[in-house]
């Protein structure tokens, strides 16, 4: 979430396989194991647009597409989710239909794209495969939006919204944590149904503890799990914690934390890969340097492993994508680089270096 200063471009090597190399630089003093994982490929590399997060949607006519959002110029690029090649770009700068103001985070649900606008202070609702507007809601109740994640309906959809609000800058213009007792509108949560083209919206909760261990200092991050009841939110205060806070779907905070000794840097983004009724939960330990990506245990928490790649760093958003395709016949896993692009991990060669099954029971 917090602005990080561009690192040099390391030139990108054969990008086939995996690499290796499991243990990190600082594997001798930390006492962990990180094993390295080749990109599969790496998209043109735009600066300027200050790449955030990334999603992906599969055409009618079998072609994946890779959306991302760019913060500084206010738009989607869209590349080729096989290849990483440069397809498109949609959008502008505005508050009109299908322009932004500094779109964050963006999810893929059916045909739809939803996309959160930190400075219009909404959630924007596409339709694909044109990008056509639909219309976007929260605007009265949003003052710093970040993430989001979408949980299907029998007749809509649950948009969970993270809501990253201060209470002013300081002297130095660092943003001012509000009170405990102010954080419990950290999440909201709406009621959305889309037909025949006609978007409505309603806020269904507010959600936040304002416990010291449950409360959501800083945050941007979000994803659930419906047939576990869970909802899990990045703390990226690293002035408190970098850690995973468990919820439930109603907006509970079950008093569960993790990934606090696991993490050395920033928690980002954070995913569910499924295994039939198991499965492992994937967060991104934003380093500067190079990012790490740590899986744990969908139902225990427990760290199963770790893995980077050669190349990304300084990941923003992560994007999984479970369905098959001719490049990514097991799934691919997207994140952001440097926020100046998208990488994708081929999860074959992830789950083979992390001894992990591909095949699950249903």
């Amino acid at each position: 979430m917090r602005a990080r200063p561009v690192i040099g471009l390391l030139t990108l090597a054969v990008l086939a396989g995996c690499t290796p190399a499991p243990v990190d630089p600082a594997a001798a003093t930390t006492g962990r194991v990180v094993a390295t994982v080749a990109e599969a490929f790496v998209t043109p590399m735009t600066p300027a647009d200050n790449i955030d997060s990334p999603a992906s949607w599969t055409t009618p006519e079998g072609q994946v597409w890779l959306i991302a959002t760019a913060k500084a110029t206010d738009k989607l690029v869209v590349y080729d989710g096989q290849t990483g090649a440069h397809l498109r770009d949609v959008g502008s700068t505005g508050t009109a239909p299908g322009q932004f103001g500094r779109p964050n985070g963006i999810a893929v649900v059916d045909d739809l794209v939803l996309i959160v606008e930190r400075d219009n202070h909404r959630v924007q609702v596409l339709q694909l495969p044109d990008f056509t507007p639909l219309g976007s809601f929260a605007t009265d109740d949003l003052r710093k939006p970040y993430g989001l994640w979408v949980n299907k309906q029998a007749t809509g959809y649950d948009v969970y919204v993270t809501d990253s609000y201060d209470a002013g800058e300081d002297a130095q213009g660092n943003d001012v944590l509000p009170p405990l007792a102010e954080l419990d509108k950290r999440v909201r949560r709406y009621a959305l149904q889309v037909k025949d083209g006609t978007l409505q919206a309603s806020l269904a909760a507010s959600i936040g503890d304002t416990g010291e261990a449950g409360a959501l200092r800083v945050v941007e991050s979000i994803w659930g799990d419906p047939a576990n009841d869970r909802l899990l939110i990045a703390e990226e205060d690293e002035t408190y914690a970098s850690e995973i806070k468990v919820y439930s779907l109603e907006g509970t905070f079950s008093g569960t934390t993790f990934g606090r000794d696991a993490f050395k840097a920033q928690a980002e983004g954070v995913m569910l890969r499924t295994c039939g009724k198991d499965g492992w939960w994937i967060t991104t330990e934003q380093g500067k340097q190079r990012s790490v990506f740590h899986l744990f245990d969908r139902h225990t928490f427990k760290h199963v492993g770790a893995f980077q790649g050669n190349t990304v760093a300084n990941t923003d958003g992560i994007w999984l994508s479970q369905a098959a395709s001719p490049r990514f016949p097991h799934g691919a896993l997207y994140a952001v680089h440097d926020d100046q692009g998208v990488v994708a991990f081929d999860w074959a060669s992830v789950a083979r270096q992390l001894s992990l099954p591909l095949e699950c029971a249903p």
